[in-house]
């Protein structure tokens, strides 16, 4: 059986270089080029062997679905059998449920059609609320989803600040309790209400903030207003720093601005993305957990 070969789309060359680094694999690009229309022209590896391995985040999601749906079309008529996609954030999995009616619920939509895409699949910390497990969104045999908890605990370890971890919401709970078991740090989790996409109400637990390190955790930051409205309410309660440690930082156009002006001291993000403020890189991660199941 040959090599598997690692490649990904132009914007996320530099994971899925350091995750080819860590299994010992080569890695190729995709190549795309945008026409002035919109519509994309996708060049994958010539002679690709059985077995591609795509690590391509899926932020942006609607060019890059069509990206990977043109390049996986193309490869598995040159003679690929096996696709295993490395998408460390994966798009549409919030729309879980039909809110009103007439609504797509993107997430069984998106998942189904990755499933027909993709022979495997990995993720890290996909927005799951009211699922279980990844397979429930992705119909895969090999549907996983890995925690980034550990490498942002051992991240907070280097770091001398025996941190209050603060989630915003009960939905981010689950990190703020991973990450602190990692080094043992207090947390708690605020209560949200959320009136819409900008207009967000935090109230924070009953405990004493007054000249604590606070970090705000969580999966995702998008707008940037839910942890906005947080440190303000953290700035009220005495906090002496406020930081903020995320596993995919989306920041949409405006949202880092607003974080830096409301006096978060550092953002900190892993690789799931890219953008400046990532610190942790989860190749190593990622490679351990393909390594176990391709030896299976």
């Amino acid at each position: 059986m040959s090599t598997p070969l690692v490649t990904s789309l132009p914007d996320y060359t530099e994971p899925a270089q350091r995750l080819a680094s860590d299994l010992g694999y080569n890695y190729q690009p995709i190549r795309a080029h945008r026409f002035p229309d919109g519509e994309y022209r996708v060049s994958v590896p010539t002679q690709p062997p059985s077995h591609i391995i795509i690590c391509q985040s899926l932020d942006h999601p609607n060019d890059k679905l069509i990206e990977l749906l043109l390049a996986i079309q193309t490869l598995r008529p040159a003679g690929v059998k096996r696709v295993s996609l490395v998408a460390p954030y994966l798009c549409y999995m919030r729309q879980d449920k039909a809110f009103h009616p007439g609504e797509a619920i993107s997430q069984q939509i998106i998942g189904h059609f990755l499933a027909d895409l993709v022979d495997d699949l990995f993720t890290v910390d996909a927005h799951l609320h009211r699922v279980d497990m990844l397979q429930q969104a992705v119909p895969l045999k090999n549907a996983i989803n890995l925690s980034a908890a550990p490498a942002l605990g051992e991240f907070l370890l280097q770091h001398d600040l025996h941190p209050l971890l603060l989630g915003p919401d009960s939905e981010s709970q689950q990190w703020a309790q991973q990450i602190a078991e990692v080094g043992g740090f207090d947390w708690a989790v605020a209560n949200k209400q959320r009136s819409s996409d900008v207009d967000v109400r935090i109230t924070l637990p009953n405990i004493d903030f007054q000249n604590r390190v606070v970090v705000l955790v969580d999966d995702v930051i998008s707008s940037g207003h839910t942890l906005a409205q947080a440190t303000r309410e953290l700035q009220k309660a005495g906090a002496s720093k406020i930081c903020c440690l995320v596993t995919h930082a989306l920041l949409a156009d405006g949202a880092l601005d607003l974080l830096h002006q409301v006096g978060i001291n550092d953002i900190w993000s892993s690789d799931s993305i890219s953008h400046p403020s990532n610190v942790i890189h989860l190749a190593d991660m990622l490679a351990s957990e393909l390594q176990t199941l391709f030896r299976s």
